[in-house]
């Protein structure tokens, strides 16, 4: 048999931006009430088409979500999930034509896409494939591999195109796999990875009830390899969750994090309170 890829096989679904801005409280508050009214007016319905999202044609959600950012990081951050690169960009310009777009300075921006990595099965559907006779790499090793996911990607359709979760607090993190010195993530064979991610899997799995956890990949995207989005209505399930996981090898060993980023979900049905300084 040929030497099997070590690369394992991921489905891709929902785009995804995050952004990530300061408000300009000073400029804001020298607006005649009146005008800060219709601005803010504006953008609540904006968001409420947003957060809406568009079903057509293929019955994915395609939302966005503005949430209020706890700590010195920001004030609000904006999360968009859409089907294509285009839709995203046409998020960020619609939005830079509102008369609140002056007052929003970005600091940082997100751009990953939904992935699911398939580590679980992709060792069989490469020994199938070399089974066959087939040479990896080539257009009907690729075929092969294709039509082995397709029935996957159809079963999971909701995870790879959610809805954004409707809980009042987001994590949001990005991070790496270790590639230097002293360990590579990358230089470890297949089997092994698998078996350090299914124990990572495990730890989530036991905290499903209580968090939604979306993951995107980055590579090629960001500057990041992944983005984690954890959702929960208790924010204290991030910590027990990051601390429990902080102790298996894929974290303890092989993984590197960047910022995290708390926040509050602002709907737009009161969107007009954070605004003039009374969201509850």
């Amino acid at each position: 048999m040929p030497e099997l890829p070590q690369v394992p096989l991921t489905l891709e679904g929902s785009n995804v931006l995050h952004q990530i801005f300061r408000f300009d409280w000073t400029a804001w508050k020298e607006l005649p009430l009146d005008e800060r009214t219709a601005i803010s007016e504006e953008f609540s319905g904006l968001l409420a088409r947003w957060e809406g999202g568009n079903t057509e044609p293929n019955g994915h959600p395609n939302q966005s979500a503005l949430f209020s950012q706890i700590g010195h990081k920001g004030d609000l951050i904006l999360i968009h999930f859409r089907d294509s690169l285009e839709d995203l960009n046409r998020v960020e310009l619609e939005l830079a034509q509102t008369r609140l777009y002056p007052f929003l300075q970005q600091t940082s921006s997100y751009l990953s896409v939904v992935e699911l990595g398939l580590y679980e099965s992709s060792e069989k559907i490469y020994a199938q494939l070399a089974e066959k006779g087939l040479e990896p790499g080539t257009p009907e090793w690729n075929a092969g591999a294709g039509e082995a996911t397709a029935r996957t990607f159809a079963s999971l359709s909701s995870r790879l195109f959610p809805a954004i979760p409707p809980a009042k607090y987001l994590c949001f993190y990005p991070m790496d796999r270790k590639r230097g010195e002293q360990v590579n993530w990358y230089t470890e064979p297949m089997a092994d990875r698998r078996a350090m991610m299914h124990e990572h899997g495990l730890i989530g799995r036991r905290y499903a009830d209580h968090v939604r956890q979306i993951i995107t990949g980055s590579i090629g995207l960001d500057d990041w390899e992944w983005g984690v989005d954890l959702f929960a209505d208790d924010p204290i399930v991030f910590k027990k969750l990051i601390y429990e996981m902080r102790f298996d090898k894929v974290s303890a060993v092989y993984a590197s994090f960047g910022q995290f980023f708390l926040s509050v979900r602002v709907h737009a049905s009161n969107v007009n309170q954070w605004f003039d300084g009374t969201l509850a």
